[in-house]
């Protein structure tokens, strides 16, 4: 190939890569959450660097997303959305993962009343057959039980910023449960680890000392009691904060078969 056939491929390249727009960049961030009232369900909201964005809709403690709470900042991380249609004004975050900080702010009350320009486009999903309740959610029958030969094998339970157990949490553990109960296993491993956000303004969040240990002492305690006091358990935990997104605040439970 020429010089001056190279020289034209990269103008097209460029005019390519200009023409492109530039992929959204996950956020992470702490402001106030904003609550807004509508005819269907009330929605939420928040505020960062002068742009709106819609984290989800009030439902119960079984969604995916659960409310935070007025009075509190929160911890959003996310991707915002491109080409979605805004949301109760808001600009869609995929997947929010939204951690309610513990120190109370009493600057964090914002309410807004229902506006006919922002009204929810959807009905919350729920699967097909009688209602369990308008906002119930559904996650499936559980897997088949395993076959043998039985292997060790590897759970995660996952944590918002500076949490413990919280609603989400029975959906991690109950699997848990049934797949040491099936293969009977003599032993489970558990290791807790703490993490460090890296906020989008360049500052960093950690979250506080200790907290590795009590995750891994929790998660212990709970499958204990739960009925699982036939293994042996090997608890142990990581001081040191990795930093990274939220999969870095987390447990892992290794149930080992005989």
């Amino acid at each position: 190939m020429s010089a001056r056939h190279r020289a034209a491929g990269l103008l097209v390249c460029a005019a390519v890569m200009a023409a492109t727009p530039a992929l959204a960049q996950d956020l992470a961030f702490v402001a106030c959450p904003i609550v807004r009232d509508t005819r269907l369900v009330p929605c939420w909201l928040t505020e960062y660097r002068g742009e709106t964005y819609y984290l989800g809709i009030q439902t119960d403690v079984s969604a995916e997303f659960n409310p935070p709470s007025l009075g509190h900042r929160i911890l959003v991380e996310g991707k915002p959305s491109q080409g979605k249609p805004r949301i109760c004004g808001g600009i869609v975050i995929e997947s929010p993962v939204v951690s309610i900080i513990n120190e109370p702010a009493d600057d964090c009350r914002a309410q807004l009343p229902s506006d006919d320009r922002y009204q929810l486009p959807f009905e919350p999903p729920r699967p097909p057959g009688p209602s369990k309740g308008r906002l119930a959610y559904d996650y499936g029958p559980p897997p088949a039980p395993p076959k043998p030969p039985f292997s060790a094998k590897t759970f995660i339970v996952p944590y918002d910023f500076d949490g413990l157990v919280g609603f989400k949490t029975p959906r991690f553990l109950t699997p848990i449960v049934t797949y040491a109960e099936d293969v009977g296993a003599t032993r489970i491993e558990i290791t807790g680890y703490r993490a460090a956000v890296k906020l989008s303004d360049g500052s960093t969040l950690t979250e506080q000392p200790a907290l590795a240990r009590r995750r891994a002492e929790q998660i212990a305690e709970l499958l204990r009691g739960a009925g699982l006091t036939g293994p042996r358990y090997e608890v142990r935990w990581k001081d040191a904060a990795e930093t990274g997104g939220p999969d870095k605040r987390r447990a892992t439970v290794i149930v080992a078969p005989p």
